[in-house]
């Protein structure tokens, strides 16, 4: 039978044999315990992870944050920028050099079944479901690995189904289905056995925009009716500026920010116009690139579109300018500054960004 990854399924396990019954059921206790004294869902602390020796790649350098419960943080970088060896440290799947990481007050190295208890992941690249099962039977399946009764989540399982669009696929194998399709159970199946705390790396890949829109509203409503805790890492800034609390930013294996969505755009360096004009030269472009700085220059069926930078103190130099040239304008705009602005800003970096997705995958 395939087999989905251990990696992305299996966080709980190191190899070790397992602790009797009644030890399980302690550590099950005091994972409990510490998750009803409010401790955060997750706690990073100075977590630095090197690869190659003490002159190879360091990967995460002194990383540190926490996570409240009930929380959706993402998590932004550019390739390379060492999400995913953070993500494997926190995770137990890689062992971070320094530092420690703690899942609802339980230290993970200290007691990884009971850190672990109440943690699922879907990871990109991973196999992540059975594909000889059907959709419904994944979810029953790793229920039962989280230590559920199936029987006694059906209700959930039918609710999931339903809000992501599965619920006529419930009885279909998985690998009949779409690469979207197949996303969707992959989430699915990671809530199926009610894990309190959940890390969902690129969620909406593959997925067209309904779809996409479907998981964000699911996430949000897990997030604020059931108190769920979602870490997302992801790619698609419409995914994470619509969906997160909170984005943490890493660039060459640090944090360099980490913010609410909400001031992350406020501290945004940037006071950009867009004018549109049937009969702007390029005389004029470059005295106003002189004289404010232009950014983008794109044609139009009608003209041309200007992007100028003009905060509100030079509006009015701006018009006059215009005016002086003779300048007919169509339409004028304030630019509001967006996530992957900020992005680029912190990180330098312009690749690999995504806007939502358009694959048609139903």
């Amino acid at each position: 039978m395939e087999q989905p990854s251990a990696a992305s399924r299996s966080v709980d396990s190191d190899g070790k044999t397992k602790p009797s019954a009644s030890a399980a059921d302690r550590e099950a206790d005091q994972a409990t315990e510490a998750t009803l004294t409010g401790e955060p869902a997750l706690v990073v602390d100075s977590v630095t992870k090197r690869f190659g020796g003490t002159d190879g790649v360091l990967a995460v350098d002194d990383v540190s944050f926490s996570v409240e419960r009930g929380s959706v943080v993402g998590l932004l970088g550019p390739n390379g920028a060492g999400k995913t060896t953070l993500i494997k440290s926190v995770l137990g799947m890689v062992l971070p050099d320094e530092g420690s990481v703690q899942v609802f007050g339980s230290d993970v190295t200290g007691g990884r079944r009971a850190a672990y208890a109440n943690v699922d992941a879907m990871l990109e690249g991973a196999r992540n479901d059975y594909w000889r099962l059907t959709v419904r039977e994944n979810l029953r399946y790793f229920a039962t690995i989280s230590g559920v009764d199936p029987n006694s989540v059906t209700a959930r399982h039918d609710r999931l189904l339903d809000r992501l669009g599965l619920a006529e696929h419930a009885d279909t194998p998985v690998r009949k289905l779409s690469r979207g399709m197949k996303q969707k159970v992959s989430l699915a199946s990671v809530l199926a056995g009610g894990a309190e705390l959940v890390f969902l790396d690129e969620p909406t890949l593959g997925l067209d925009i309904e779809s996409s829109r479907t998981l964000r509203v699911e996430l949000k409503r897990l997030a604020r009716e059931e108190g769920l805790t979602i870490f997302v890492s992801s790619h698609n800034m419409t995914v994470v500026e619509d969906v997160c609390d909170r984005v943490i930013v890493m660039s060459e294996g640090r944090v360099v920010a980490d913010d609410t969505v909400e001031r992350l755009l406020a501290r945004a360096d940037r006071d950009l116009v867009r004018i549109e004009s049937p009969n702007v030269d390029e005389r004029t472009i470059q005295r106003l690139d002189d004289e404010f700085g232009v950014g983008t220059v794109a044609q139009t069926a009608d003209g041309q579109q200007i992007e100028v930078t003009a905060s509100s103190d030079s509006l009015y130099d701006l018009m006059d300018v215009l005016r002086d040239a003779g300048v007919q304008i169509t339409s004028i705009d304030t630019v509001e500054p967006t996530l992957e602005d900020v992005f680029v800003e912190l990180t330098g970096d312009e690749g690999g960004l995504r806007a939502e997705p358009a694959e048609d995958s139903r």
